[in-house]
Order: C-alpha cells, then sequence, then structure tokens
C-alpha cells in the first residue's frame, strides 16, 4: 500500500483498546485525517513523541479502506512548549482548536492549517496578550469564510478619511454615519486592515495601542463571527 507524507497538527486524541489511539489530524495537503496509531500507548512507542497536543509533525500514514487510516512514522518537528507551561494559554489553545475542528469541512482549506499554526506561534508567544490572540484567531476564520467587513469604503461607497470617525453597519458591513462622534476612526480602520491581510497576532501586539484597538473592534469580529456561523 502507498505510504503518504504530510504535515499535521493533532486535533484530537481518543484511546482506543489497551495500547492504540485513534487520531484526528489538521493537513495542508489532506485536509483532515483520522488515523490509527497502533501500540502508541505503549512506553516504548515511537510514535509517541511525534504526536503531541500543540505541535506541528510529519507524519507518514496510510490510507484507509474506509475513513480511518493507519499512522506509519511521525517526527517531531516543533513543540510549543510555552502553552503548556501556562494553563490559561493551554485552555485558550484547547478552545481555539475545538472551534476550528467544528467549523471545518473534512476536506478544509490549506489556510485552516496556516491558521492553527499561527495560533500556536502566538500563544506560545507569551508577549503576545490571549485577548490579541484570540481576536486574531476569530478574525483569520472571518477572512477565511469570506465575511471581512468592507475597510475601503463607506456605506454610500465614499472613500474611507483619515480624518473621519465612523459607526459600523452590520447590515451592510460597512463604516458608515461619519462624524465627530463616530466610536471608530483611522486606527481602528488601519488596525482592521492589518488583521485582514493575514498579518500574525505577533505584528498586531506590536502595534501602538493594541490592546484598546482589540477592545474597540471586537465587538464587530463577534457580531460578524456570529453571521457566518
Amino acid at each position: 500500500m502507498n505510504q503518504l507524507v504530510t504535515t499535521a497538527i493533532i486535533l484530537g486524541r481518543t484511546d482506543y483498546g489497551e495500547a492504540d489511539r485513534i487520531l484526528s489530524l489538521l493537513t495542508p495537503e489532506y485536509g483532515k485525517l483520522t488515523l490509527m496509531a497502533k501500540g502508541v500507548r505503549r512506553v516504548k512507542s515511537k510514535l509517541a513523541g511525534g504526536i503531541e497536543l500543540f505541535s506541528v509533525s510529519e507524519i507518514t500514514f496510510i490510507k484507509g479502506r474506509g475513513e480511518v487510516g493507519t499512522l506509519v512514522s511521525t517526527r517531531l518537528i516543533k513543540h510549543y512548549e510555552h502553552i503548556v507551561g501556562t494553563l490559561d494559554r493551554t485552555m485558550l489553545g484547547y478552545e481555539l482548536i475545538k472551534r476550528l475542528n467544528k467549523m471545518t469541512e473534512d476536506e478544509p482549506e490549506p489556510e485552516y492549517f496556516e491558521v492553527l499554526k499561527g495560533t500556536f506561534e502566538a500563544l506560545d508567544d507569551v508577549s503576545v496578550p490571549l485577548d490579541t490572540v484570540r481576536f486574531w484567531f476569530e478574525a483569520q476564520l472571518l477572512r477565511l469564510s469570506g465575511h471581512t467587513p468592507n475597510l475601503q469604503t463607506d456605506e454610500q461607497g465614499n472613500k474611507l478619511q483619515a480624518d473621519k470617525r465612523y459607526e459600523f453597519s452590520y447590515e451592510t458591513m460597512s463604516f458608515t454615519n461619519a462624524s465627530d462622534r463616530g466610536k471608530f476612526d483611522a486606527s481602528h480602520i488601519k488596525f482592521l486592515r492589518l488583521v485582514v491581510a493575514g498579518n500574525s497576532a505577533a505584528v498586531l501586539s506590536h502595534v501602538q495601542g493594541s490592546r484598546q484597538l482589540v477592545d474597540d473592534v471586537q465587538p464587530i469580529v463577534n457580531h460578524l463571527t456570529t453571521l457566518a456561523s
């Protein structure tokens, strides 16, 4: 049988029998995989080191006749050890893995793998606030699902002005009602543009006033996420 090699992230692990595990994995080439890791719970298993949670690994596998294939070998590429060093980061990591797992289909686009990898990198960097990590993750899911707001023109089609303040219309997914009392200004719009352009959470965290900017624009992302789900 043909052996296939890919990069993978573990989404979930379920004990099976006396020493086996059934793994759910996300890969860039093959989408989601369900693989049987035989004997992985034995002390001397050669598979165990490459199927750690919060890690990126190279795996070799064989597709099964049904839904479950067989894991042949593993090689750990990167383990994000700082995630498991802090309870808050560990719990957020579990939460975001669960959310991505729930919303992706059997053959998700390769970008979802990169989003999860980027999430691990952000969680592993203890200088990146958790609120920023969560915000970045949710914004990337919006970007991939095609639900990003219009960040170029207002509701009437006029180019957004740097010296104006705006409200946000959830019906048109755009800024509107330019006035001196609007909730959002050029800094919020520039910040959102950085997000949808695919910049990392670490880049966002270095933007001046990023903590406040995240707080200010989070309701927009939350509402659009609800509409997209």
